[in-house]
């Protein structure tokens, strides 16, 4: 492998995605005049929006990262004209079914062929035990559905496999049962839905795995600023880990401890990464992290820790590529049916490149460090994931890596190509 080279800087990457779409969602329920600022202007959150205006709810773009936006009420959204494109969207099309449940009206909700090919049984069944009607492709299991909501009741529901989305979609739809509903976890989730609606007014308490949430006649409107996404920020903190002289700081990153899970690995695999100028905002935590890459040898990581680094996991293949030594991901079968299968693209991409890797059904290993071959193009399946990732591993290898399609990075960092090229050694 060529000479890594070193990277030095300050980088503020966009506003985090999760947070984006709740805040839109949230506050177009609420019961006045709302302000989200940060918002990430990106492919997927612009669905979310488009999805509110759709249902009646006044959304204005102030500044492509500043929201004003028009509660109508709990129960003041109306039936839509036309059908809903979620687009590529799994928040947009899960945690909006679990609104759509809700409503006493019928919905169309659709996205594009790879949406289309995920799977929404896992929210669709509670849902229908809470009451709604919803209708899907191939017994009810992938889009489009069809949703006639309305008289929901509450529900106490174990989830058997841990998903945010379909957590958020049930403590959604729980604001409007007879009863209160509860969510059981096999694993904790990132809780910005729980922060969110706690901070709007709702009542909602936790006992152990368990998530409970009242009915609510009402949300307060919101005043927020987005932190910055830490799964975008992990792409850099991975670029210069992986670089033995490089100090990189990214500033304003939400460091949520449901989300940092990614930081805890780098830190084990060797890099120094420190948070300075922590505090909350908006019931959220956020600091600055600086990144000193110190070299990187290989880990393990278990099923537990997955549910906090789900996103991370393909830019963390890339830390591993260019580590010590091997390391194994177990535990991780949710990522077989994302945007893409990406434990199957990540191992396909790896070995065109050169990298010693191989697949279990629930995750991957990695063997390093390995000499990258260049002048490959590799394939991103339409993922953003996928090809923000194998653009790092170029980058950071210093090799001629590219990727057959990037139109898909701007479903959630349309600014990604022009940061990294500007990061130099």
């Amino acid at each position: 492998m060529s000479r890594r080279p070193a990277f030095r800087g300050e980088i503020v990457v966009p506003g985090d995605k999760s947070i984006s779409h709740r805040a839109v969602l949230f506050a177009a329920l609420s019961g006045g005049g709302s302000r989200v600022r940060g918002f990430l202007d990106a492919e997927d959150t612009n669905r979310t929006v488009a999805m509110m205006q759709s249902l009646g709810a006044p959304v204005e773009k102030v500044s492509p990262t500043e929201l004003r936006i028009g509660g109508v009420g709990l129960r003041g959204l109306s039936e839509p004209s036309d059908v809903i494109d979620a687009g590529n969207s799994g928040t947009t099309i899960r945690i909006g079914s679990g609104l759509l449940a809700a409503q006493p009206f019928l919905s169309v909700i659709t996205g594009d062929p790879y949406l289309r090919r995920r799977p929404m049984a896992r929210v669709v069944r509670p849902l229908t035990l809470m009451g709604a009607s919803i209708w899907g492709r191939e017994g009810n299991q992938f889009p489009p559905l069809c949703i006639r909501g309305g008289a929901l009741k509450g529900i106490r529901h174990e989830m058997p496999v841990a998903s945010a989305q379909v957590k958020s979609a049930l403590l959604l739809a729980g604001l409007y049962a007879d009863s209160p509903v509860t969510v059981t976890e096999p694993l904790p989730t990132r809780d910005h839905t729980e922060r969110m609606l706690s901070a709007m007014g709702a009542s909602l308490s936790r006992e152990g795995a368990s998530i409970t949430v009242a009915p609510a006649d009402r949300l307060d409107p919101v005043d927020r600023v987005v932190p910055g996404d830490i799964s975008s920020a992990a792409f850099f903190l991975v670029l210069a880990a992986a670089a033995p002289g490089s100090e990189l700081v990214v500033r304003n990153v939400g460091v949520n401890p449901f989300r940092t899970g990614a930081v805890d690995v780098l830190r084990r695999m060797g890099a120094e990464i420190l948070f300075g100028n922590e505090r909350l905002e908006c019931g959220e935590p956020v600091a600055d992290i600086v990144v000193r890459g110190r070299g990187l040898t290989g880990v393990r990581i278990a099923p537990e820790e997955v549910p906090g680094l789900i996103d991370e996991v393909p830019i963390l293949c890339v830390a591993a590529a260019l580590a010590d030594g091997r390391t194994e991901i177990r535990g991780a079968a949710e990522l077989r049916v994302k945007e893409s299968d990406r434990i199957g693209a990540m191992a396909a991409n790896l070995s065109a490149l050169g990298v010693s890797c191989g697949e279990y059904p629930d995750g991957l290993w990695v063997e390093g460090p390995s000499r990258i071959r260049g002048g490959i193009a590799c394939g991103s399946r339409g993922d953003h994931r996928i090809a923000m990732s194998m653009l790092v591993l170029g980058k950071a290898a210093g090799s001629d890596v590219g990727v057959d399609d990037t139109a898909c990075i701007d479903t959630s960092f349309p600014g990604f190509r022009a940061m990294l090229e500007g990061l130099s050694g």
